[in-house]
């Protein structure tokens, strides 16, 4: 639906925050602005007037300039009321009111006549501003190890002091994780940010703003409560509705063990038989199969159908997102096909201002103006479950670091090698530590890795590798160095397997060249004791002894 436009006499008041002092601007100098509010954040802009005739003998001096030229960050709030309206009885007028972080801004320096020379009587100052998460977070890419931590310890981490948040969301926020890794750059596109919106979204929450108190809720589900407004039938202009896609899929969730593996079905009875999704997992932890059949059961959503509004003025009772109506009950409102009195719940909010008179001196200092103004909102059912969020670039992963391997078997010099078996899943994993992040611990799967399954050459004790980490799990990707002692001088092109826990406690077998010819020695090396057996040019020999002090 384009919204029709009306002539509106509204009061329509800006702060700007710049350089730390707060700037208010008169209602009758807001030339233009416009706001599209949406439940999950905001984007706005608004451009006004400032007098500056000092250079023509008046009086008044612009006091933004000096700031408004720096690059500090700046903050915006604007608000909307209505002056007077035509309901009976009268109710009590509430204003709209958003605060957000300048985006973009602009200046236009106006004379009193064109021409250079022309002394300077006012400046037009423009800006756009949206909520602070996503002007901040856009700009935001941390490359962060957590463990141990949950959802919540990540977010306040990352919050700074514009961004606040109220949590209901204990089964996505509040569980203690083995590991979190934001591992976002520049490069791969997605910011915090989009970490945060695909986070929400895969996860089946719920994210919503609260105008009132300018904070970011994470909620399981829609608030639901609330006193609904009534809708004044004499300041809405149109009425249209809308119906959404309804998904015409089934899902299924497949595990690609090979041991136990599994195809699970997700139905839901408005798919189209044969129309399906499939989700592809590996895991060996039935209990994970079971969580992803239960998660995306419950993001398969069919959506109602959505209720668009157009305004011939703006409302006595101002709506935001979020905000519960109820329908009139005319027998017009019903022969829609909607059901007279429902209450629905408002989704989107989008209006737009221009000052019908557009000088700077026209409504100069005045407390209300009147604009050429339009407005829409769209509606949702009370009951609606479907969470409309922004769109976002999905994050990516692995990253990858070096780590040194961790075992806690015999002396500290000892190269031993260590299984740690979950308590929870019963599962063997390597332990790492990642000096890159203070040292914090991951755990690895105990797994052969690139070696066929008849070698059994667990990593040692402190050996340098390559790990690979996605979001909440890691993998060692490969070995990144030699064994102490285990190289070969490369004038005998020789090769080394050394097994043990030290070089002085273990087993060496050799094979080179010398003078050309092949050279086998297997060793086995106990501080002092020594048994050997080397084959060479037409000698075999196999000693046993004690090396003397």
């Amino acid at each position: 639906m384009t919204p029709a436009t009306f002539t509106d006499r509204l009061v329509v008041s800006v702060t700007l925050t710049a350089g730390g002092t707060a700037h208010a601007i008169p209602a009758g100098d807001v030339k233009s602005f416009s706001l599209e509010l949406r439940s999950w954040g905001f984007d706005g802009s608004v451009s006004f007037d400032i007098a500056d005739n000092t250079s023509a003998g008046g009086l008044e001096k612009d006091p933004l300039k000096q700031a408004f030229l720096e690059q500090d960050l700046m903050e915006c709030q604007l608000e909307v009321k209505s002056v007077h309206t035509d309901a009976a009885p009268q109710p009590a007028l509430t204003s709209l009111k958003v605060k957000g972080l300048v985006v973009e801004r602009s200046l236009v320096e106006m004379p009193a006549v064109p021409g250079p020379g022309a002394p300077l009587l006012h400046r037009r100052y423009a800006v756009t501003f949206q909520d602070a998460a996503r002007h901040l977070w856009s700009q935001h890419f941390p490359c962060v190890l957590y463990t141990q931590k949950t959802m919540k310890n990540v977010l306040d981490a990352h919050k700074g002091s514009h961004v606040a948040f109220t949590y209901d969301w204990s089964a996505g926020l509040d569980t203690t994780c083995p590991q979190l890794f934001l591992g976002l750059t520049p490069e791969e596109g997605a910011s915090f940010y989009d970490f945060f919106i695909w986070y929400v979204d895969s996860r089946n929450g719920v994210l919503a703003y609260d105008y009132a108190a300018g904070k970011y809720t994470l909620a399981a589900a829609k608030a639901a409560t609330g006193k609904p407004v009534d809708l004044l039938p004499p300041e809405v202009d149109a009425l249209a509705l809308r119906f959404p896609e309804v998904p015409r899929h089934d899902l299924a969730i497949l595990n690609a063990v090979a041991e136990g593996p599994s195809n699970k079905p997700i139905t839901q009875e408005r798919a189209v038989t044969g129309i399906r999704q499939d989700v592809l997992v590996r895991t060996p932890i039935t209990n994970e199969v079971d969580a992803r059949v239960s998660l995306e059961t419950a993001r398969l959503k069919v959506r109602g159908r959505e209720v668009e509004l157009g305004w011939k003025r703006f409302p006595a009772t101002a709506l935001v997102p979020g905000t519960l109506v109820k329908l009139p009950t005319q027998e017009a409102w019903a022969a829609a096909g909607l059901a007279a009195g429902a209450t629905y719940r408002v989704r989107t909010v989008a209006l737009r201002g221009d000052a019908v008179a557009s000088s700077p001196d026209a409504t100069h200092l005045a407390k209300n103006t009147a604009y050429s103004f339009s407005m829409h909102t769209l509606l949702e059912a009370q009951a609606e479950t479907w969470v409309e969020l922004p769109a976002y670039t999905p994050p990516t992963w692995p990253r990858y670091v070096e780590g040194l391997i961790v075992s806690e078997v015999g002396e500290q010099k000892h190269e031993t090698w260590q299984a740690y078996t979950d308590s929870q899943t019963s599962q063997d994993g390597y332990k790492v530590k990642i000096p890159l992040w203070e040292n914090q611990i991951v755990t690895l799967p105990f797994n052969p890795n690139l070696l066929p399954g008849h070698f059994y050459f667990p990593a040692y004790k402190g050996e340098r590798v390559l790990v690979g980490l996605d979001f909440q799990k890691a993998w060692l990707k490969r070995f990144l160095d030699w064994r102490a002692t285990g190289r070969m001088p490369a004038d005998g092109q020789g090769t080394h397997l050394l097994v043990g826990k030290t070089p002085e406690n273990g087993t060496s077998m050799k094979h080179s060249y010398a003078e050309g010819k092949p050279v086998f020695l297997l060793q086995r090396t106990n501080e002092k004791d020594t048994a050997r057996i080397e084959i060479k040019e037409g000698t075999l020999t196999i000693q046993v002894k004690e090396e003397s002090a």
